[in-house]
């Protein structure tokens, strides 16, 4: 089991495993940059989150029609707008603060472009367990407006998946996902509780927070992993304490302990089963079933 002190009545204090820096970011083109937040090094240590990029992009640049399979794909739009479009034709806009959970499953061929004045997103890549890589392929636009908000003293979170005080949102993702967009006034607490197997981390947008118990400092651009929280037992919690103004995303999913083999857009769990996606895509048998939207 992994060590972690008592908490509040309920639940177990979770403790920092590793802080780490969000990549450089670099231009691709003109009218794209982009870094890895989460890199595609160590699977078994960041399951079930394969990766996540951060992009800025503008027309012409973005990305056109391309497969996947065996995996979800979370997009955060953070500032501008992204247009999506699948291989039945289907066509959404997302907005600032707007999320589509996208579940590629069994396979789905999709393009994300950027709207006229560009868009600023993350992209967070979700892996699923070998009894669901094959599920059939589904995707749901989640509005900022109908996004429900816990607020405390001092704070707003915007619960897009998960739970936070006396709002419970459900995930949209198939392999559950927490998500939280968290604001804090300088000088305030924010509770933050992650429920038993799941591993969490926090992605600090701007500013800086002190993650209680350990009295760790993160600041912008800062990924802090927690250990995952046991898989009996009670939840787990751990507390950002903001010294500055602060925004932060967190992350939290069960840990999937599975191989993974991972090569260009498909996730799978063996090389064989890689090669059956590359070549059901050659010959137009990746995608056969319409895409369900919700």
């Amino acid at each position: 089991m992994i060590p972690a002190m008592q908490a509040a009545q309920g639940s177990m204090e979770l403790l920092v495993d590793r802080i780490l820096r969000a990549g450089r970011r670099a231009a691709h083109s003109s009218s794209h940059s982009a870094r890895l937040v989460v890199s595609p090094d160590d699977f078994a240590a960041t399951s079930p989150f394969l990766l996540m990029a951060e992009d800025w992009f503008a027309p012409p640049a973005g990305f056109p029609d391309h497969p996947h399979r065996g995996m979800q794909t979370v997009t955060f739009v953070l500032e501008g707008g992204l247009e999506h479009r699948d291989h039945t034709g289907a066509h959404g806009r997302l907005g600032e603060g707007d999320v589509q959970w996208m579940t590629a499953g069994r396979g789905v061929i999709h393009s994300e472009m950027p709207g006229p004045q560009g868009v600023h997103s993350l992209q967070l890549w979700l892996n699923l367990p070998a009894a669901q890589k094959m599920a059939p392929a589904s995707y749901r636009d989640q509005r900022v407006a109908a996004t429900p908000v816990a607020r405390g003293d001092g704070y707003e979170v915007r619960v897009y998946a998960g739970r936070m005080g006396g709002i419970e949102h459900p995930h949209a993702s198939l392999w559950p996902l927490q998500l939280l967009d968290v604001n804090a006034q300088a000088g305030h607490e924010v509770p933050i509780d992650v429920p038993p197997a799941y591993r969490a981390f926090v992605y600090v947008l701007t500013g800086s927070a002190r993650v209680l118990p350990e009295d760790v400092v993160v600041k912008e651009e800062d990924v802090a992993w927690m250990r995952p929280v046991p898989a009996e037992g009670e939840p787990g919690r751990f507390t950002l304490h903001a010294a500055t103004p602060f925004r932060a995303l967190v992350f939290a999913a069960p840990v999937i302990g599975e191989p993974v083999v991972a090569q260009g857009p498909f996730v799978m769990n063996t090389v064989e089963e890689i090669r059956a996606a590359y070549e059901d895509y050659r010959h137009g048998r990746l995608v056969d079933a319409p895409l369900r939207t919700g």
